[in-house]
């Protein structure tokens, strides 16, 4: 659902500014992203058993997606450069060739980490598709997005899996 309010990105001439946050309140926030990458069985196989060249695909794309989240308002130019209390991904290998990705990002601050989850998510995907691109040229990277976020004025939310 798209909010009716006026965007809060552009400043009196219609330009784009970072919005202001100096007044907002440090509270806990927390965002949870997922996404997927699409491989063929073979590939997935040489991932499990560590099989490729360029070493351990998963311990690599975990610190990638850590070292992203930290980096997120440098990389996204209206992203406030946070302090990132808690990084985190999981990876789940599917039988049928998939890797579901979920990152978990938490902070104190005055504004959430939903950019910070998802870059996690997306820079861990990229860079599983670096490590395994000499094997598997049709490596598909879909469906990154924000599952949950907590904390913060707009409060809960949590996507409708419907």
């Amino acid at each position: 659902m798209v909010s009716s309010e006026k965007f809060t990105h552009l400043n009196k001439e219609g330009r784009a500014r970072m919005v202001d946050v100096t007044d907002k309140e440090d509270t806990l926030r927390e965002a949870w992203a997922c996404g997927k990458v699409l491989m063929s069985p073979q590939t997935l196989k040489l991932i499990k058993e560590q099989g490729l060249k360029k070493g351990d695909v998963l311990g690599v794309a975990q610190t990638a997606g850590i070292m992203a989240a930290k980096q997120t308002g440098w990389l996204i130019p209206m992203c406030h450069p946070l302090f990132i209390t808690e990084a985190d991904l999981t990876f789940e290998l599917k039988d049928k060739g998939t890797i579901e990705i979920t990152s978990r990002v938490k902070t104190r601050g005055k504004t959430g980490v939903e950019m910070e989850a998802m870059t996690a998510v997306s820079v861990a995907a990229l860079t599983i598709y670096d490590m395994c691109k000499s094997v598997d040229k049709e490596i598909i990277i879909k469906e990154i997005y924000l599952l949950e976020k907590k904390g913060g004025k707009s409060g809960h939310y949590k996507k409708n899996e419907g």
